[in-house]
């Protein structure tokens, strides 16, 4: 079954792009399609847009306490005392 006249295949190769609103209206409109009828790629696009907006709130995270290192730090404490 192709939706929208593509693959599930082709909406993974895509995805970014069509997050990212990169596509021509044309692709959009076929991946949007897509998505209306395909349950895997709808869970698919939603689990890569949730990840792609944890990476952007971990960076801005970063860049508001850029001290890295001890970040780190505290976390391997903080997972050494709660394996104990």
């Amino acid at each position: 079954m192709k939706p929208g006249g593509i693959s599930c295949k082709e909406v993974v190769e895509l995805v970014t792009a069509y997050l990212d609103g990169a596509l021509s209206p044309e692709l959009a409109e076929r991946v949007r399609v897509h998505l209306e009828l395909c349950d895997p790629c709808i869970r698919y696009v939603e689990q890569i847009r949730v990840t792609g907006q944890l990476a952007a709130t971990a960076t801005r995270d970063l860049e508001l306490h850029p001290d890295r290192d001890a970040l780190l730090a505290t976390f391997r404490n903080f997972t050494r005392t709660t394996d104990s």
